[in-house]
């Protein structure tokens, strides 16, 4: 007989995400899309915290309510805390240390892992949403050492990405947000030869990640690459010890 512990008041869902508020759509591949995910996901909406505020402003200026947000995923049962903006690494440190569950608030936490992947004179680049307000403070608290020298281009000027999610648009044209990544992709890997992978920022751009793979040839991570690792841990896939394992069925 199988004897199995509570002390959760929701089960099966165990990775919990803390959301920005905002009304803009989004396609199946952005984090706030439910069905992007091939395992249940559990949200908070942080009412008050627009993409504008994060983005362009401060974040910290809202952190007892992302705090706040954190602590109320752990106690419906999440095990694993992660956020839909990458500037939200400006609250790593503070929620890591509010919340008793590993905490991965920003996509840009990949990068130092990335470079180790490299080979010798290559280097990661980043495609964000903002790089008017993608800081080297933004950098240092993802954990990126030499912050001042990680190649940096934006969607800041092209058709629709930027603003449609940025101004928080009811509506967006989602072909011209895949042409703006696609010049923002052959901007990084033209202006530096080194890039020898992408790194988006933005969580919203992982719809994205096939059609700049193709275009620059080049590996791409997101968000979705992280998230999937992060879960990994918290979930791991079971293997049967031996051929008859039942669980070999």
């Amino acid at each position: 007989m199988s004897i199995e512990h509570g002390g959760k008041s929701v089960y099966g869902a165990t990775l919990g995400i803390i959301m920005l508020e905002a009304i803009f759509p989004r396609i199946k591949g952005d984090m706030g899309n439910a069905t992007t995910w091939p395992f249940p996901v559990q949200y908070r909406v942080v009412r008050g915290a627009s993409p504008d505020k994060v983005v362009r402003r401060d974040p910290r200026d809202m952190m007892e309510a992302f705090v706040d947000a954190a602590k109320d995923l752990v106690a419906s049962g999440c095990d694993g805390i992660t956020t839909n903006c990458g500037f939200l690494a400006l609250i790593q440190e503070e929620i890591a240390k509010q919340v008793p569950v590993p905490v991965a608030t920003s996509s840009l936490m990949q990068l130092p892992m990335i470079e180790k992947l490299l080979p010798a004179g290559k280097r990661v680049g980043i495609i964000t949403i903002s790089s008017k307000t993608l800081s080297v403070e933004h950098l240092r608290a993802a954990g990126i050492d030499n912050p001042e020298t990680v190649p940096i281009v934006g969607t800041d000027n092209g058709r629709a990405f930027t603003h449609g999610i940025l101004d928080n648009q009811p509506s967006i044209d989602f072909e011209a947000c895949r042409l703006d990544m696609l010049d923002a992709a052959r901007e990084l890997v033209t202006t530096h030869e080194d890039i020898g992978a992408i790194l988006f920022e933005c969580t919203n751009m992982s719809p994205y990640a096939a059609d700049v793979r193709k275009a620059t040839g080049l590996p791409v991570f997101s968000i979705y690459s992280f998230v999937h690792w992060f879960h990994q841990a918290l979930v791991p896939d079971a293997f049967p010890l031996t051929l008859d394992d039942p669980r070999h069925c």
